[in-house]
C-alpha cells in the first residue's frame, strides 16, 4: 500500500438502531473518502465505524458524519456498557501506506476545529494530536463521561481545545486525534459476574501492571447472560494479540471461569494475524511470503508497475 491513504475509525454512540447507525456511516461517503466496515454492539450501544481516504477528501466526510450524528444521537436518553461523552466520541486518524503522522496531526487539528465550528460541540485533542501530556490518554480525556462533563470542561486542566467551553446539550464533546493503528479485541467470558471481567480487566491492562499496550474494562452483556473483557491493543507489533488472550485465559481459569469466545470489533492489520497464525500454529519463518494471496497480489502490482 504504498499510495498516502488515511484511516479514520469514528466511534458513535448508538449501536441499537440499524437504520440510524447506516444514515451516520452512509453520510461520510463522498470523493476521497470510502466506507469499509460498521461494526455495531447493543450491549455497548456503540458503533466502530472504519472510513479510508484520502487527505483531500476524509475530513470533510468526517465532518458530515458527526453532523449526521449529532442530528440523530441524544446522550440525554443514551444508556450503554461503553464509556462514553460523545455522540461522536472519538476520531481517529491514522497513517496508511506513504501517509505520516504529522500529516495525520495537523489533519486533525484542522478538523477538530472544522467540527467546533460547524456543529458548536466542543473538541478535545488526544494521542499524538493533544496539546498537552495529560490529554494524551483517550480514557483520561473520557473520565466521567457525558454526565460530568461540564464540570470537567469548566477546569483550565480539560478545557475545550476548540469550540465552546461548555458540552453541547445532546451531543456532548468529541475527541479527535492522530494515533497508530489499534485493534479492538474482545474476550467473551462464560459468567455474568462482571466483577470477574473487572478483574481480569485490572489484570491484563498495562495501568494495572500487565500488558504495556493494553486497556481494558469489564464490561456486561445482556443479551448473552456473559461478561466480556473490552480490550484495546495499541501496539499489536509488542504486545500481540495471542499474547493478550493467553493472559486472559490464564486469570479466568484462576478465577474458575471459561472463555466463551471472541471479537475482533472493526478492522485488523494482515500481520497481526499472521504473527497470531504462527504462535499458535508453532510456524517458524511464517509470514506474508508463505500466504497465497499476498504472493498473488504482489505479483499482479509489480506487472502493472505499481
Amino acid at each position: 500500500m504504498g499510495r498516502p491513504l488515511i484511516e479514520s475509525v469514528p466511534n458513535i454512540s448508538e449501536g441499537r438502531r440499524p437504520g440510524v447507525i447506516r444514515e451516520i456511516a452512509e453520510a461520510a461517503v463522498g470523493a476521497g473518502c470510502w466506507l469499509v466496515d460498521v461494526a455495531s454492539d447493543a450491549d455497548h450501544n456503540r458503533s466502530v465505524i472504519t472510513l479510508v481516504g484520502t487527505s483531500r477528501g476524509l475530513p470533510p466526510g468526517l465532518v458530515r458524519l458527526c453532523e449526521a450524528a449529532v442530528e440523530r444521537i441524544d446522550l440525554r436518553t443514551h444508556q450503554g456498557a461503553h464509556p462514553r461523552m460523545g455522540a461522536v466520541d472519538v476520531v481517529p486518524l491514522v497513517p496508511l501506506g506513504d501517509a505520516t503522522m504529522q500529516e495525520c496531526v495537523e489533519l486533525s487539528r484542522a478538523l477538530g476545529q472544522e467540527i467546533a465550528a460547524r456543529l458548536d460541540v466542543p473538541v478535545i485533542l488526544y494521542e499524538e494530536s493533544a496539546s498537552a501530556p495529560h490529554r494524551r490518554n483517550l480514557a483520561a480525556v473520557r473520565k466521567g463521561q457525558f454526565e460530568r462533563l461540564g464540570e470537567r470542561l469548566a477546569t483550565p486542566e480539560w478545557a475545550p481545545d476548540y469550540g465552546p467551553p461548555a458540552p453541547h446539550p445532546s451531543a456532548g464533546a468529541v475527541a479527535v486525534g492522530a494515533r497508530e493503528t489499534l485493534v479492538a479485541f474482545n474476550v467473551n467470558l462464560r459468567t455474568d459476574d462482571l466483577k470477574i471481567a473487572q478483574r481480569i480487566a485490572v489484570a491484563v491492562r498495562g495501568s494495572g501492571g500487565g500488558l504495556r499496550y493494553v486497556k481494558a474494562l469489564g464490561v456486561p452483556l445482556e443479551e448473552r447472560g456473559e461478561v466480556q473483557v473490552s480490550m484495546n491493543l495499541t501496539n499489536v507489533r509488542k504486545t500481540p494479540i495471542h499474547r493478550v488472550l493467553e493472559m486472559v485465559e490464564r486469570e479466568a481459569e484462576r478465577l474458575g471461569v471459561a472463555v466463551s469466545d471472541c471479537e475482533i470489533v472493526g478492522k485488523v492489520p494482515r500481520f497481526a494475524l499472521y504473527d497470531t497464525a504462527a504462535a499458535t500454529l508453532r510456524l517458524r519463518g511464517f509470514g506474508a511470503g508463505a500466504v497465497l494471496e499476498e504472493c498473488v497480489e504482489g505479483a499482479v502490482n509489480e506487472d502493472r508497475g505499481e
